[in-house]
């Protein structure tokens, strides 16, 4: 029987831990820190989606962390900004997703010198970039605008109790949207089963989701806005 942590398992809760606590760092310098800690992990979930590893004997990308800490942060900013800042954000968002995407692939416009040892590196890594960048810009952006929708939906409903609750919730819903959608239109024919993929990181990010849990409640302790 294999060990139910291994490695992998160890650092993905670490990792979690440390997404979940640099986003209340963020936080806590400022909404224009989380706002570009924010669009550096949605840059960062499109460098690593290419990455496979096994977690609890299943195989996933190393993206999934990125991903829910980014929206982790939407919340953050709707709940102690407002609405009209989360819009502004995706659409930050947007726009530096796509100024990767062609960064990426005119970096690799450039030919090599006889001393360079990195470019076939460069190529494996940044060639499957158009079609995984081009998928989740377009889901991406879809699940960002659906979680704050329904982030300020539950909130009314709520009359503003219940945060934790409320973020869990929809994360949860957004990103089991998010998972189905990306998986079909950017790992099928990449991944060895897509299915096995739409489980299985659905499975990682809720708990990633109920790791980041407890910082929720620690925002609203650091809130910087506290002595406005």
């Amino acid at each position: 029987m294999l060990p139910l942590f291994t490695l992998n398992e160890i650092t993905f809760l670490l990792h979690t831990f440390i997404i979940a606590a640099s986003c209340l760092v963020a936080f806590r310098l400022g909404k224009e820190a989380l706002v570009g800690f924010i669009c550096i992990q949605g840059i960062l979930a499109n460098l690593f989606v290419t990455k496979q590893m096994t977690l609890f004997g299943m195989d996933v990308t190393c993206s999934d962390v990125f991903i829910v800490g980014c929206l982790f942060g939407l919340n953050i900013l709707q709940e102690f900004f407002g609405k009209e800042i989360v819009k502004k954000v995706i659409a930050a968002n947007f726009f530096v997703v796509i100024f990767y995407l062609f960064m990426s692939q005119m970096h690799l416009w450039y030919l090599p010198n006889t001393f360079d040892s990195m470019h076939q590196h460069f190529t494996a890594i940044l060639g499957l970039m158009p079609r995984i960048t081009i998928a989740s810009v377009i889901v991406f952006l879809f699940v960002q605008i659906l979680d704050s929708k329904l982030y300020a939906t539950l909130k009314t409903v709520t009359q503003g109790r219940y945060s934790t609750l409320r973020n869990m919730i929809s994360l949860s819903f957004s990103q089991f949207i998010d998972t189905t959608l990306f998986a079909f239109a950017a790992l099928y024919g990449v991944v060895g089963s897509v299915w096995h993929i739409i489980f299985v990181s659905f499975a990682i990010k809720v708990i990633a989701i109920m790791c980041t849990a407890p910082f929720m409640k620690l925002a609203k302790r650091i809130n910087p806005n506290k002595e406005i």
